[in-house]
């Protein structure tokens, strides 16, 4: 039997890991289930290299739940650890500069796993006792047990396994019993690893049966290996996408389109992205893209970490070159997220700009639902804006659409004034503002319908990124006065006004 310290540099750091690692102490199920999906990863590329000659063929890793142990047990088939290993990867929590780096982010103890890759640890933010049940895929391996009370101190004794790879049990404090409730159990494992590209199990799949619910015989995989955005978008068809939307977003309205994301090079990139029903009013809903790295879900707050405009898209983020376990801030700080979050940019006005060119009818069609998107994105992102241009409609009052181009050459004739503006009339108000709209329509001038919240802001930029452009609103003026087209005294009374004062004068001052 081996006794030990962890070692650990600092006095300080292990409460931290034991305690403040994350703030949410429900992603502990997380780290130590991706661990073991790892592992197992790792044992089928040894197998395919011939560096391990056991069957990897049907290896899963699988929870079990013990109320009356007060125990949560992950297993997986996948390499293990000898002696030696657990000593280097599990006992040595070792670093230079660690007080330094303790100071630095004490109030950001997230940053820490990131920094030096604790995952494992977590599980003592709920745990009183971890045990380490393993055997390694190495040849004359022996098994053995690790185990830890949560302190520094630490045991290795050999230990009775058979078969290849890792039990992780934790024995559950009296501070976080409501980890064994199953399910709360069920609802981690569904959020964090509905996805996971190894088969989990937890339990056995239950039915009804004369009124009541029974166990089956059945394992109960929460995960979808291979879900839709890890597929090549040729071998998918438009239900494969809409069934995964309703998958993530159930009880949502269906999306307009989707955008894949499919990129290798100069970073690993894949995705779908939907664009989801966004009306006038303005409801928005953010936090709707859930960010995995190797189909581990990370976050769904990702402002900061995607241009602010594409938080209101739904859909699925997947890079492994995104660490799985930092603060936010170092996310929105690092390299590799800078440059996704620009190629994401560019993806989305690439595929706005096919979906205007291959079917215009139908994205006028939806025209009113991706406004409000393509506003906010024009107004937040300089480039996004030189690319929407491409796309981008203005609406007339009798419900034409134009791109800013069209629309240019269609008013430039009658639209531009005395010093060679042209000028764009709009009303933010069909109704209460049709006799202004009709006095304009009668001189000839088109009005635009620029009616939504950002209006304001949007015309605002227009007419910095374009110069001798102008925007008046069709009511703030007399219809004479909206377009100056040469010197004149200015006149108080429109022609239909002189009309009606026109009898007025004359009995007042009679033909003599």
């Amino acid at each position: 039997m081996q006794k030990g310290k962890i070692g650990v540099t600092s006095e300080n750091l292990f409460p931290i890991i034991k305690k403040f690692l994350y703030s949410d102490h429900d992603i502990f199920l997380r780290e130590i289930v991706s661990n073991a999906v790892d592992a197992t990863q790792k044992i089928k590329t040894l197998a395919s290299k011939g560096e391990y000659s056991g069957d990897v063929t049907n290896l899963k890793v699988r929870i079990k739940l013990d109320k009356e142990a007060k125990t949560i047990t992950v297993s997986d088939s996948g390499i293990g650890m000898t002696a030696e290993e657990i000593d280097k990867y599990i006992n040595q929590i070792a670093f230079s500069g660690a007080n330094e780096f303790l100071e630095k982010y004490k109030d950001d103890a997230n940053a820490i796993i990131g920094h030096f890759g604790l995952g494992f640890y977590s599980s003592f933010m709920v745990s009183e006792k971890v045990e380490i049940i393993t055997k390694s895929y190495q040849k004359e391996a022996k098994a053995v047990k690790w185990s830890c009370d949560g302190t520094p101190e630490y045991s290795i004794t050999e230990a009775e396994r058979d078969e290849v790879g890792t039990d992780i049990i934790m024995h559950i404090n009296s501070d976080s019993e409501e980890f064994l409730d199953e399910q709360n159990i069920s609802g981690i494992l569904d959020k964090y690893c509905k996805f996971l590209p190894v088969p989990v199990i937890f339990g056995k799949k239950k039915k009804w049966k004369e009124g009541q619910e029974i166990e089956t015989e059945e394992d109960n995989q929460i995960n979808d290996t291979n879900p839709t955005w890890t597929k090549m978008p040729a071998d998918l068809k438009d239900e494969d996408y809409l069934n995964f939307y309703r998958r993530l977003y159930p009880i949502a309205d269906e999306p307009l389109f989707n955008i894949h994301l499919n990129v290798d090079y100069p970073f690993n990139l894949t995705g779908i992205l939907y664009f989801p029903k966004i009306k006038n009013n303005f409801e928005i809903q953010k936090n709707k893209i859930q960010l995995y790295s190797n189909q581990v879900f990370v976050t769904d707050s990702v402002e900061g970490i995607v241009p602010e405009f594409l938080t209101l898209l739904h859909g699925v983020i997947d890079s492994p070159d995104i660490p799985l376990n930092v603060s936010r801030s170092y996310l929105q700080s690092d390299s590799n997220v800078k440059k996704i979050s620009s190629h994401i940019s560019k993806k989305v006005a690439d595929r706005l700009t096919d979906i205007f060119k291959e079917n215009r009818s139908e994205f006028e069609k939806k025209w009113d639902d991706l406004k409000i998107f393509i506003e906010y994105g024009m107004l937040s992102d300089d480039k996004f804006y030189d690319r929407a241009m491409k796309f981008f409609l203005f609406k007339n009052n009798e419900d034409k659409y134009f791109t800013f181009e069209e629309y240019e050459k269609l008013i430039e004739s009658n639209q531009t004034d005395k010093s060679n503006n042209l000028v764009y009339l709009y009303t933010t108000n069909k109704e209460e503002q049709y006799t202004f709209v009709e006095e304009a329509r009668i001189k000839g001038y088109d009005v635009l319908i620029l009616d939504d919240v950002l209006t304001p802001h949007l015309i605002s930029r227009f007419e910095q990124k374009h110069t001798n452009k102008q925007f008046v609103r069709v009511d703030s003026d007399v219809v004479e006065n909206l377009i100056k087209k040469e010197d004149s005294e200015k006149e108080d009374f429109s022609w239909e006004q002189k009309q009606e004062l026109t009898p007025v004068f004359q009995a007042v001052c009679p033909e003599s």
